[in-house]
């Protein structure tokens, strides 16, 4: 497409009962930009999802889960609300992960409270004192009696965290241990059971040796209970860990939903929003919007120039553009400088081709091609590489196209003899006699004529600048005139007197080297332009009757023009000869490959510690090939299509078209 597509202004009206399914549609297809919304509140859903998600997350780090939400597969089409099923799944899942829990909490708290009575115990269980006398020991509280089994296990669930209830013997004597605070909760306790106190004798001396052992036998069943605990989470977490991830997804969609729906305006039945979408898509989206709500929605339609924000120049149209695959993948280059203006020319299948045209010959190998090739190839195919998608048209573009330059150039990872056989079987037949290499960048002695075959290879890389620029003002001139612009397509440097100044200034050059001479109607080919661009202003006032308006002066005016001149000859002198960096680069690289194929040759048949240099050399030496100067390539391709390109047309920006989609980021 040469323009960006069309797109059209519309306004729904939904049922409030139809929202959560219509905004799922939307962000599944991207196909609505919503209008700026004029505030937003949260509302009492959105915390009770928020609520949801938190109690998910913490049930998910308990059973060691929560690595599952960096799985990145899932993508907008399987993006769903969640359903009454889903919830009370949600519900039964964070529940029993809760429950579990909460046993883990307390059987710890169990095993900290008797370790530390164990303690205690174990510091005075050798001293040579009355057993009375433990009732002055700083932490616990011993009383040692008889209870019914049954009222045991009340005294335990009555007291529990405040006591330990250690059982002694089979005639239901037990010895109940509590710190000094939980004194007075253990003896009004006991005196509400039948607790029979045991005297023990005055000559006893020490702690009970059962109490110890007791002790450490509910340590060792707690560690057991611990240990059931954990293989307990291990269950859970390869149960629900499909569950997991998909309740994680469809909670976030609903988290979305909510957000979005808060930001239109509403009835007690109904809900008002309007936006932006690509007129080839309006029709596909109405059917199905009333499909999916059985016809219970309203459309509003709107061409650009009938929305009253576009009128008043308030709002811009988006811009949304249509590619093939291969043009898609340099849209990036397009919108890092800026949008174009809604309406304008397209320059993206531009870029695309040249990008890699000059990326190609800056960077000719096939090996090294082959690389940037298979990169792309890996990008595009592996899961784990699609945050970086965005990359993979781009590199299997230049490196096909570095691999062709690379035939070409007879280079395979910096080898030049690897292609001689078939190259010249293949120049044979087509021009009658062989040749090593189709194309001599890097001038040899020896080699006769390769200076001059270089100054070819450097006036073919000054062409493409030629084709680029005027391809810059070509689109200027479309552009203004689209935008009614009138005085900048025909007047300004980069419109249509701009275009005849550097096609003529270009046609003197072509002529003079091929050994003609510049004429005398040559001074007035460059003149006219020049005197279009300096009375531009003043010659579009006559033209559309309007009153001649000099703003700083005659003075300044004449000053101004004087500048306007020298730097448009100049601006396109500098925008053509500029792309004689295409030719270095080029030659750099060929000068970078034959110093690493040299010493490679000539280290190959010294011997085994040669022919290991050689590989390290050979590996090294296109490590930093593909590495850094591919980078510095890529930079400069980048450099030319900003500066010589974008330059002469990107006078005003648009503003992307950004379509509401769901986004499946981690929380």
């Amino acid at each position: 497409m040469l323009r960006p597509r069309k797109m059209k202004f519309i306004e729904l009206t939904v049922l409030k009962s139809d929202m959560d399914a219509v905004i799922e549609y939307l962000g599944k297809h991207a196909s609505m930009q919503f209008s700026e919304p004029e505030g937003i509140i949260d509302s009492s859903d959105a915390a009770r999802i928020r609520e949801t998600i938190d109690r998910l997350l913490d049930a998910a780090v308990f059973i060691g889960a929560e690595h599952f939400n960096d799985d990145n597969s899932h993508n907008d089409e399987n993006v769903t609300i969640p359903s009454r099923d889903d919830e009370e799944l949600l519900k039964t899942l964070c529940d029993e992960i809760e429950k579990i829990k909460d046993i883990e909490y307390k059987t710890i708290h169990e095993k900290q409270r008797i370790r530390e009575t164990i303690n205690e115990a174990r510091a005075f269980s050798k001293m040579n004192v009355p057993f009375s006398d433990f009732e002055h020991l700083s932490y616990l509280t011993l009383r040692l009696g008889r209870l019914d089994p049954k009222e045991i296990t009340e005294l335990r669930e009555t007291l529990g965290d405040r006591a330990v209830i250690i059982p002694l013997d089979n005639e239901n004597r037990f010895l109940a241990a509590s710190s000094k605070k939980g004194r007075f909760a253990l003896d009004s306790t006991l005196k509400k059971l039948s607790f029979e106190p045991i005297t023990v004798p005055e000559n006893y001396r020490g702690i009970p040796a059962e109490m110890t052992k007791s002790l450490n036998e509910q340590l060792i069943n707690l560690d057991k209970e611990l240990e059931k605990i954990k293989k307990e989470k291990e269950a859970l977490r390869e149960k629900f860990v499909s569950d997991y991830k998909r309740l994680i997804s469809l909670m976030n969609t609903a988290l979305v939903i909510e957000g979005i729906k808060a930001k239109f305006s509403s009835t007690e039945s109904l809900y008002h929003f309007s936006g932006w979408t690509p007129a080839d898509t309006e029709k596909k989206l109405v059917k199905d919007l009333s499909a999916l709500t059985k016809k219970r929605v309203a459309v509003h339609s709107y061409l650009p120039h009938e929305v009253p924000s576009i009128k008043n120049g308030t709002e811009k149209v988006p811009v949304s553009m249509k590619h093939s695959a291969f043009v898609k993948g340099f849209e990036g280059i397009v919108f890092s400088y800026g949008a174009p203006p809604y309406g304008t020319i397209d320059p993206t299948p531009i870029v695309a081709f040249f990008f890699t045209l000059m990326f190609g010959i800056m960077f000719g190998d096939v090996g090294q091609g082959f690389i940037l090739l298979l990169a792309g190839l890996l990008i595009k195919h592996i899961k784990k590489f699609a945050k970086h998608i965005k990359y993979s048209t781009p590199l299997i573009s230049v490196g096909i196209a570095s691999m062709i330059m690379g035939l070409l150039a007879g280079s395979v990872f910096t080898n030049e003899k690897l292609l001689v056989a078939p190259t010249r079987a293949v120049t044979e037949a087509l021009f009658g006699y062989p040749m090593d290499h189709i194309l001599h960048i890097l001038p040899m002695a020896g080699q006769g004529g390769s200076i001059t075959k270089l100054l070819y290879f450097f006036a073919f890389t000054v062409s493409i600048g030629i084709i680029i620029n005027s391809l810059g003002l070509l689109i200027n001139i479309g552009n203004s005139f689209i935008l009614k612009r009138y005085q900048r397509a025909i007047f300004s440097k980069t419109g249509l007197a701009g275009l005849v100044l550097f096609w003529y200034a270009i046609f003197i050059a072509v002529r003079v080297i091929l050994g003609g001479k510049m004429e005398t109607y040559d001074i007035a080919g460059i003149l006219i332009p020049l005197f279009l661009i300096f009375f531009g202003h003043i010659i579009w006032s006559l033209i559309s009757k309007e009153k001649i308006v000099l703003k700083d002066g005659l003075t300044a005016f004449i000053m101004e023009g004087i500048v306007e001149m020298m730097d448009t000859v100049s601006g396109f002198f500098s925008n053509t000869v500029s792309f004689l960096r295409v030719g270095a680069f080029a030659l750099a690289h060929a000068v970078f490959s034959f110093i690493v194929f040299y010493f490679t040759d000539e280290l190959a048949g010294s011997g085994i510690a040669g022919t290991l240099s050689a590989m390290l050399i050979l590996l090294a030496g296109n490590a930093i090939i593909i590495i850094l100067e591919g980078l510095i390539v890529a930079i400069q391709v980048m450099r030319l299509q900003y500066y010589e390109f974008f330059n002469k047309f990107f006078i005003d920006t648009g503003v992307e078209f950004s379509p509401f989609r769901f986004k499946q980021n981690k929380i």
